[in-house]
């Protein structure tokens, strides 16, 4: 059986499109807080497999998504290199803060696998009991976006800490890329070789940066990336998603070997359309404040999406991950709207 999603990914345009929301297995869903309540912790959650493959399902059981995505957390990556990462509710991720090279000699030479075997398990068990059109997302978060976390010890409005420790040390910054371009690679190989169909990388915080430091610090770490995954699984597919960058999007997509490109809320979609779709296909972009909002607002944005991409070859999705807020009524409506079984 065909999967839409892969499809696309093959530049073949599918109508209506395939859809699947970043997040989509999280707190917006009744089930999955029932499942939250079995574990201690979110990183238990995550390291749980049948917990973890149960709440990758939740949201392909309820709304018939063309995708799942595993249930995890980019964290993953330097807590299996030695940094603990904890769970705060209320206060997100928490990390000990790497201030300088000693943090850094401080961290294993190289991933820890026997620590994320777990997720390799869930990936096993989500496969099996997956609709045979059904795509399995694996991903991981891109070396800035990780790094700014490890070096912050938490999430930050502009990463400053990183930004800074760039700058003031940009060799034991870049040895820190390379750190987690190694074990990024590693991960995602581990992932399609235990059953994933795609894997997205995240950069989450690549919008902070300016030109040249979005090239040294995003585009180029992603490069190696995909080139040591793909020296391991030839042909695996690979989606970005350098959130918040702009027009710097063009420069991504000609210099990053993707499959397909996440945009964000903010992307000018003619632009998109013109210059992104053009040469590879788009994911998005949804605002995830007009899903809460709902109503004749939703209603428009999605048709405006419909519009502009709806010719070439796109997976419907949000501009980022769905709110733990949004009301499962609007979710119904926009897959309603997007399948054509609602005017």
């Amino acid at each position: 059986m065909n999967k839409p999603l892969l499809d696309v990914l093959d530049h073949q345009p599918r109508i209506p499109p395939p859809i699947w929301l970043m997040r989509q297995a999280g707190r917006y869903l009744p089930e999955y807080r029932r499942v939250r309540e079995k574990a201690d912790d979110f990183l238990k959650l995550c390291f749980t497999p049948k917990l973890a493959a149960e709440v990758t399902l939740q949201p392909v059981r309820r709304f018939g998504f063309d995708a799942a995505i595993l249930f995890s957390d980019i964290l993953v990556i330097p807590h299996a290199l030695g940094q603990p990462v904890r769970f705060t509710v209320g206060e997100g991720p928490q990390l000990d803060a790497i201030a300088d090279r000693a943090g850094l000699v401080a961290l294993r030479t190289e991933l820890d696998h026997g620590v994320l075997e777990p997720v390799y398990e869930t990936i096993a068990l989500v496969k099996a009991m997956l609709p045979a059109n059904v795509a399995l997302l694996g991903f991981c978060g891109a070396p800035w976006t990780v790094a700014s976390y490890m070096i912050a010890g938490r999430g930050t409005p502009d990463q400053e800490p990183a930004r800074l420790f760039a700058y003031g040390d940009p060799a034991g910054f870049a040895g820190l890329i390379d750190k987690l371009v190694e074990a990024s690679a590693s991960y995602l190989v581990r992932q399609l070789q235990a059953g994933v169909d795609v894997v997205q990388i995240f950069d989450t915080w690549a919008g902070v940066l300016p030109a040249e430091e979005f090239t040294r610090w995003c585009i180029e770490p992603t490069q190696r990336i995909i080139a040591e995954v793909r020296r391991h699984v030839p042909g695996a597919r690979v989606i970005g998603f350098p959130r918040g960058v702009g027009t710097g999007l063009l420069r991504y997509v000609e210099n990053v070997p993707i499959d397909a490109v996440g945009l964000d809320w903010t992307v000018d979609l003619v632009f998109a359309r013109d210059q992104i779709q053009c040469r590879v296909p788009v994911q998005g972009n949804l605002d995830p404040l007009v899903l809460v909002a709902g109503g004749a607002a939703l209603d428009r944005a999605i048709n405006r999406i419909l519009e502009v991409f709806s010719e070439g070859p796109f997976i419907f999705n949000l501009g980022h991950g769905i709110l733990p807020q949004t009301p499962l009524a609007h979710v119904e409506r926009m897959l309603a709207r997007v399948r054509g079984t609602r005017s």
